[in-house]
């Protein structure tokens, strides 16, 4: 076994710019559980990660002789690891909702973030990404006015999912200017200045909205 994975029981390679890595990060800030991170890239992956991960994939989990490396199979395992604060329902109807939710950004949000970070496609694609994103993002707008947080009196997993990409919004030149999306706006404001969050960022994400 290497010396970064000697270093600590539980580590993560993380991408410094990449919202699924954030995602992991946050929990863990959440959580207030500290980690060895190794920090990668698709261009920079250390020999570690390839030992542990058959896809070689960002972001990798290792806890002791475990490794994850599906970004929603960690945070689960993250909030069942370290049950203070619960970042999931306790009922199984509100805790299925929330792993909806989370399907639903994915398939939403995420996946056009991925291709507009990705950059590759036509202007055509990319324009239509965009519009798309937007357009879903603004959608959720009045969610936030009836709960503090995203369909929940306390923050959940979802949130976890959610702000990560609304952090990089501004980098996508995306603006959230409506007087509907005010309450998302305003959501997006307590997210930032949490203290866990702040935690959560790498001087990577704290460019993105310099």
């Amino acid at each position: 076994m290497s010396s970064v994975i000697r270093r600590s029981s539980m580590a993560l390679f993380s991408n410094a710019r990449d919202h699924y890595s954030h995602r992991v990060r946050l929990v863990l800030a959440e959580k207030g559980v500290t980690v060895d991170v190794v920090e990668a890239d698709d261009y920079n992956k250390p020999e570690d990660l390839a030992e542990v991960n058959p896809y070689n994939s960002l972001p990798t989990l290792l806890d002791r002789d475990l490794a994850l490396y599906e970004v929603n199979v960690i945070i689960e395992y993250l909030d069942e690891r370290f049950p203070h604060p619960p970042l999931l329902p306790v009922y199984p109807v509100q805790r299925a909702q929330s792993r909806l939710w989370i399907y639903r950004i994915e398939r939403e949000w995420s996946s056009k973030l991925d291709i507009l970070v990705d950059g590759r496609q036509s202007e055509a694609e990319l324009l239509r990404a965009k519009k798309e994103l937007r357009e879903s993002i603004i959608s959720t707008a009045p969610i936030f006015s009836r709960k503090p947080f995203f369909m929940n009196e306390e923050l959940t997993l979802v949130d976890c999912c959610v702000v990560p990409i609304l952090w990089r919004l501004k980098m996508l030149d995306i603006n959230l200017r409506e007087k509907s999306a005010r309450p998302l706006r305003s959501y997006m404001q307590r997210m930032f200045e949490r203290t866990a969050f702040r935690r959560s960022l790498t001087e990577a994400e704290l460019e993105m909205r310099e």
